[in-house]
């Protein structure tokens, strides 16, 4: 469908998220000496193994034991080292929560949290290891910033901002290939929304896959003649309040799509914020108190309405609302 639509942003190539971390991980490792890298028996998976092979001195394979990993990179924080751990987001949040809140979060160590394999998307290994909760678990801890891009550049983007980011960080990032359709060149500012579409009948504040779901969206509505605004809110946390009032108050209702669980995400971010300065209708698209199952992640997306067929019926909802 998205190929006939006119779409403000377009692609000729797919590529995995996850990869954009690991050409990032190259990258930042060849700038900074400091930067370290460490994995829970997945650097495969992880795409870490370019920055293993340039610098095997830097890169230590810690094995299944991701508690182990999580306080191995909080200590070497303390001698200057930036550590950027690499593992599943289920394993990343749900398997070591209290090592995070405790070494992590808590003393502000300067750790970079980067889980691959988020959301639905993971796909054929099931509900085990879908994790729908990791952004609600990581939002909700002092000191923590939590980052979800939306493509192969902005991942690759955002790994090395994050690199000369002080602070603990959770980045998120996912299995499929995907749309390139953001900028190779682009600049990653933490905290800072990105508007790719203008408009003034609706808001759509979307993150990491659901961006381009996004896009494609705005073009399905603007052929029934509702002008969309489009915000890639990339960073969940610090929340770019100022561009989501600002964009609000002047569309007057807004949807929020997200690859996670209503209940914590960043819908309820949004919410929030409006609530403080500017109620306004606010629908959501994500998965409804639901684990996943196993299944293609085009699939899955499609029966937990994570798409832009979705997008388009909650903007008419809010519209509709106002």
């Amino acid at each position: 469908m998205d190929k006939t639509l006119d779409l403000k942003f377009t692609y000729t190539e797919k590529k995995d998220t996850r990869s954009g971390f690991g050409d990032g991980l190259l990258e930042a490792g060849r700038k900074n000496p400091n930067v370290v890298g460490l994995c829970a028996d997945l650097i495969g998976s992880l795409k870490m193994g370019a920055f293993q092979k340039e610098f095997p001195e830097r890169f230590f394979q810690v094995g299944i034991a991701e508690a182990n990993m999580i306080g191995l990179a909080a200590g070497m924080t303390i001698n200057g080292k930036i550590p950027f751990t690499g593992t599943f987001a289920n394993f990343s949040t749900g398997r070591v929560y209290d090592q995070i809140r405790q070494s992590v979060a808590y003393s502000d160590k300067n750790v970079k949290i980067c889980a691959s394999h988020a959301g639905l998307t993971l796909g054929e290994d099931g509900a085990t290891h879908q994790i729908l909760e990791d952004v609600g678990m990581m939002k909700m801890l002092p000191h923590m910033t939590v980052i979800n891009p939306c493509d192969y550049n902005q991942t690759k983007a955002a790994t090395m901002a994050i690199a000369e980011y002080e602070g603990p960080v959770y980045l998120r990032f996912g299995r499929p290939s995907w749309p390139i359709f953001t900028p190779a060149d682009q600049k990653f500012e933490i905290g800072k929304a990105w508007k790719m579409i203008e408009g003034k009948d609706v808001t759509i504040f979307a993150t990491g896959h659901l961006v381009w779901e996004a896009v494609v969206a705005e073009a399905m509505l603007r052929e029934e003649g509702i002008s969309a605004e489009v915000i890639n809110i990339h960073t969940i946390k610090p929340l770019d309040e100022e561009a989501i009032i600002e964009s609000v108050k002047k569309t007057g209702c807004a949807v929020s799509a997200e690859e996670h669980q209503l209940n914590g995400g960043l819908g309820d971010s949004i919410a929030q914020t409006l609530i403080r300065n500017n109620p306004a209708p606010l629908e959501y698209v994500g998965v409804n108190d639901s684990f996943g199952e196993s299944g293609t992640p085009t699939e899955l997306m499609e029966k937990y309405g994570l798409n832009a067929e979705n997008i388009v019926k909650a903007a008419k909802a809010a519209i509709a609302r106002k």
